[in-house]
């Protein structure tokens, strides 16, 4: 029995939306049976979308898939979430900034480093390595070594395949032990720079993953040494990682290169 009244349009958008989420082959009796339509109408549409590349016919099986022109939208798509993570993840920033009072950092993958892309600042203005547009060293900031953890070991073992620059006596500089570093920020899911960059500065980092289930970005928040302890049970730590969690989330996340991991 046919949906009452809907137009053309809302059939068609109905149709492709029954290919998500696995684009799943349909014939045109399969189209008809699951959407309640008259399979004179749901054939002329698949025509129509086909004709337009949103679907693709197999001349074997006569059935259909979604076509490149549906590709390209979710690719256009998928790429607007990342070309736009600054603005996207900016009030989720600015909130717990206000609710630490802290400064807040978004640290974002951009190649074979990671920059700092938006920083808000705490009401203390603690002063932190670098402004926005600055590179990071990998293997000292707190961002860095999050999205590295959950990186490909080919990446890793690329970031890391020249000498290791120490910034403080506490920065990590043998290769043997930032892998043990990368391996316990795997199990907990957040990063610490403990003073490794500035004495008396220390920060937490919590991984921000897109839809592909990549670390992208990274949370991190910058306090002295006697506020910001890297405690897995202080409150620094629960949010940050909940922040994380919350930007991955508007990056439609799975959920599952953290829990695969941890």
């Amino acid at each position: 029995m046919e949906k009452k009244n809907p137009n053309a349009i809302e059939k068609a958008l109905d149709i492709l939306q029954a290919f998500t989420p696995y684009n799943q082959e349909m014939g045109t009796g399969e189209i008809s049976d699951t959407l309640g339509l008259h399979k004179a109408t749901a054939s002329r549409i698949l025509r129509t979308l086909a004709d337009k590349g949103f679907l693709q016919q197999d001349p074997d099986t006569k059935k259909f898939t979604l076509g490149p022109v549906a590709s390209d939208i979710g690719r256009a798509y998928n790429n607007g979430l990342s070309s736009n993570l600054v603005q996207l993840a900016k009030p989720y920033i600015d909130d717990l900034r206000s609710s630490l009072e802290e400064t807040v950092v978004l640290e974002v993958l951009s190649g074979e480093s990671t920059v700092m892309a938006y920083i808000a600042e705490g009401p203390q203005r603690v002063r932190i390595a670098g402004t926005v547009g600055d590179r990071l060293p990998v293997h000292a900031a707190a961002g860095a070594k999050a999205i590295l953890a959950f990186s490909p070991p080919e990446v890793i073992e690329k970031l890391i395949g020249t000498d290791l620059q120490p910034f403080t006596a506490k920065t990590i500089t043998s290769k043997k032990a930032y892998r043990n570093e990368l391996s316990k920020i795997r199990r907990q899911v957040f990063s610490f720079d403990g003073e490794e960059i500035d004495i008396g500065i220390n920060a937490v980092g919590a991984p921000i993953f897109n839809h592909e289930d990549r670390a992208v970005a990274a949370v991190v928040i910058a306090g002295p040494a006697q506020r910001v302890t890297g405690a897995g049970d202080s409150e620094v730590v629960r949010k940050a990682k909940e922040t994380a969690a919350n930007i991955s989330a508007r990056l439609h996340y799975g959920g599952g290169n953290a829990d695969e991991r941890s």
